[in-house]
């Protein structure tokens, strides 16, 4: 999973590797958590096969400072010599990582694979969030996968709804909040793919 999201951030843009793991925080909830010890080997990893190059970031120029004029000229020259030494401490060179032909090919057969057997929310979510990269009609397939996962978990979740009335109220609380969140995603998903089904002209013409 975090292969696709470093693939599906750098199709957007470059980035330094603070910088990606920044993105990843502000735009994936469910990788909110990752550490640079498992960002950097998994990086080290897309490079090695291809899918991701890095180049080294050097510092910014130092920014030209106006030379006074003192009407001397050993204090005219003192103030150039000033302006051409460093106005900050040269600081390390940071990679820049980019994704290559290889790294779109990768991230294709990622966020297209069919998760159909496994009922992971973190990896739907994590599709969803480069849905647009796909095919309208495998962003559909999508949608429709993860909807059939939840027609099946909301069973379970009326099952253990029924069974929970001769428990406290507590247990009776936890199994209906289940079942609620179940349906109010199934809605979400019902409305994304009315929304995928509707054809853009005659939406734009409502």
């Amino acid at each position: 999973m975090l292969e696709l999201a470093i693939l599906g951030l750098l199709k957007e843009q470059d980035l330094h590797g603070y910088e990606l793991k920044k993105r990843l925080t502000e735009t994936l909830g469910s990788f909110s958590s990752v550490s640079f010890g498992s960002l950097y080997p998994a990086l080290n990893r897309l490079e090695r096969a291809g899918g991701v190059a890095a180049t080294e970031a050097g510092d910014e120029p130092a920014v030209a400072v106006p030379v006074p004029m003192t009407g001397s000229l050993d204090g005219e020259l003192a103030a150039y010599r000033a302006t051409r030494r460093p106005t900050r401490r040269a600081g390390r060179s940071r990679k820049v990582y980019r994704i290559t032909p290889r790294g779109d090919a990768l991230f294709a057969e990622l966020l297209a694979a069919d998760n159909a057997a496994g009922d992971d929310e973190r990896l739907f979510h994590l599709r969803l969030a480069f849905a647009r990269f796909l095919p309208p009609d495998e962003r559909v397939g999508l949608l429709e996968r993860r909807r059939a996962q939840l027609v099946e978990r909301l069973a379970r979740s009326r099952a253990n709804r029924k069974s929970a009335r001769d428990r406290d109220a507590y247990a009776q609380s936890l199994a209906e909040r289940d079942t609620e969140l179940t349906e109010r995603d199934i809605s979400w998903l019902d409305r994304l793919l009315a929304a995928e089904r509707t054809p853009k002209g005659k939406a734009k013409s409502r």
